[in-house]
């Protein structure tokens, strides 16, 4: 099974190539960010036609979130129900496996913007109540993954020498990532042996992506049973040199597991 988490920057602009993607891999499930659409806009029947189930909630213009899974996805909760909010970063839902039900979040973490604005405390806020959802989720779900754009360079192998902003990388931003992961979550990418210098993020300004001076900001996160099944991640870059690209790439991680 290949599970794979991709930031689109407006689902309205990318849908042809994530669709293209989607018919050039064998993606199982995929957590989208930023589709920046309402609701009522979002393409479901394009999904289907490629055999994929979906859930999603959406807002104009800014955040929204979506899986799609080749097999139907179950109780489905929107948002974090111990933290209300109108700005629409979480999807969860349960999906049926050779190893039991696996749950899968998807989420849009806030970017906090600047470490003296109210985002910044936002974001943080916004963490210490996601850990709380997650630590609920994982006593009902031992099979549990998280896939998103978490807005955090976890270490400093995570971020190109040139980068020179503070937002993404600050000490409290990295320990709310931390308390995350010390719920028993492992990152799936650091499961394995990596290159240097791989990022999931290139900025659009100043040749971002041909300088290669990016961050791995999108992570996805496995418990102990599932980490145990993990046989690779890797992050796809093909679709960030793609005409009118987002700019994220897909990260992919690989299961020894199969639907139900």
């Amino acid at each position: 099974m290949k599970i794979a988490t991709w930031n689109v920057n407006s689902l309205t602009v990318r849908l042809p190539q994530v669709l293209a993607w989607l018919d050039q891999h064998s993606i199982d499930i995929l957590c989208i960010q930023e589709l920046k659409q309402v609701n009522e806009k979002f393409p479901k029947d394009a999904f289907q036609e490629l055999g994929y189930d979906a859930v999603w909630t959406g807002q104009k213009t800014y955040n929204g979130v979506a899986i799609l899974s080749r097999s139907s996805l179950e109780d489905v909760i929107i948002n974090n129900p111990l933290y209300p909010d109108t700005q629409q970063r979480l999807v969860t839902a349960t999906c049926q496996t050779s190893e039991g039900p696996m749950r899968v979040i998807c989420a849009y973490c806030p970017n906090g913007s600047a470490l003296d604005s109210d985002k910044y405390n936002y974001k943080l806020e916004w963490y210490a109540a996601l850990n709380q959802f997650v630590e609920a989720q994982m006593k009902l779900f031992p099979n549990l993954a998280i896939c998103g754009d978490y807005n955090i360079a976890p270490e400093d192998r995570d971020v190109h020498p040139k980068y020179t902003g503070d937002i993404l990388i600050s000490p409290k931003e990295r320990a709310a990532m931390q308390a995350l992961s010390g719920l028993g979550l492992a990152d799936s990418f650091r499961l394995f042996d990596q290159e240097e210098k791989l990022f999931s993020w290139w900025d659009y300004r100043m040749m971002g992506f041909r300088r290669n001076a990016g961050l791995r900001i999108d992570h996805i996160l496995l418990t102990p049973s599932l980490a145990k099944l993990c046989t690779a991640c890797v992050i796809d870059k093909a679709p960030r040199g793609n005409e009118q690209p987002s700019d994220h790439a897909p990260v992919v991680a690989t299961l020894s597991l199969s639907f139900a």
